[in-house]
């Protein structure tokens, strides 16, 4: 059955309650990643920035176009950005070694440490909450993880 074809024979009560759980979800959901947010290795790094290096550290080198299109910004607002990340040294621009015009922006060892001490901060975060909840309620999360990442990939 099609989603369409499940709101269509749901009564007005479900209805309400989708909508309900669905701001409820909505709100944890923020609440939680924005906490999580601010256990970070740099202060001064914006959310932005530390995407970029995230990205850079999973996918690898990126010229500025891919990594525009892949943070969904624009190319000038993200030369910014990789301004501010290259001034530090976090990040290097070189050459595209098959064209010229175009230029590569990899992770530095210092990019690398940012993010890797980031992660560890967050999942520490995290553990450190999971630690004070019952045992019933890790096991309730880790199942909501697991439809969060389906979710997530639709």
């Amino acid at each position: 059955m099609s989603s369409h074809e499940t709101l269509t024979n749901a009564t007005e009560s479900d209805i309400h309650e989708h909508a309900a759980a669905a701001s409820q979800l909505r709100i944890a959901t923020f609440r939680l990643a924005r906490r999580m947010r601010t256990q970070r290795a740099v202060d001064s790094m914006s959310d932005g920035q530390f995407a970029v290096l995230a990205a850079l550290w999973v996918h690898g080198p990126h010229t500025l176009g891919e990594l525009a299109d892949r943070e969904r910004v624009s190319a000038p607002s993200m030369n910014r950005t990789v301004n501010c990340l290259q001034e530090p040294g976090y990040i290097t621009r070189s050459a595209d070694e098959n064209d010229g015009r175009k230029v590569v922006i990899a992770l530095t060892e210092s990019g690398r440490s940012v993010v890797d001490e980031t992660a560890r901060r967050r999942d520490a975060w995290v553990e450190a909450a999971l630690a004070d909840l019952a045992p019933d309620e890790r096991e309730t999360l880790a199942a909501a993880a697991a439809i969060m990442e389906r979710m997530a990939g639709r």
